[in-house]
């Protein structure tokens, strides 16, 4: 069993490390890298915020877009199921079970 690795990620100019499975490193840096990003925005953006909220304000951002992806992904699944149960009654109809 692989042990969790402590990562240096550095956030508006801060060092945090984190512990992390050697297979997660990627994609830990690559989202501390976006969360950087996004923060650094909302900062230049609002020159008086402090980091507390930036970082409040980053996550709730976050939280919105994946609750709105999930959403998506919902109905998107919910269209896709009614498209099969359409196709899946024009089979049975077209081969009724007396034909089978």
């Amino acid at each position: 069993m692989s042990e969790d690795e402590p990562v240096k990620v550095t956030i508006l100019d801060r060092e945090f490390h984190v512990a992390c499975a050697p297979g997660e490193r990627a994609g830990l840096l690559a989202a501390a890298h976006h969360l950087d990003d996004r923060m650094r925005e909302m900062r230049n953006a609002a020159r008086t915020v402090g980091i507390d909220r930036i970082a409040i304000l980053a996550a709730l951002n976050f939280c919105h877009e994946l609750l709105e992806s999930r959403s998506r992904e919902s109905k998107g699944e919910q269209a896709l199921a009614e498209k099969l149960h359409a196709i899946n009654l024009k089979l049975e109809r077209a081969f009724p079970p007396s034909l089978q």
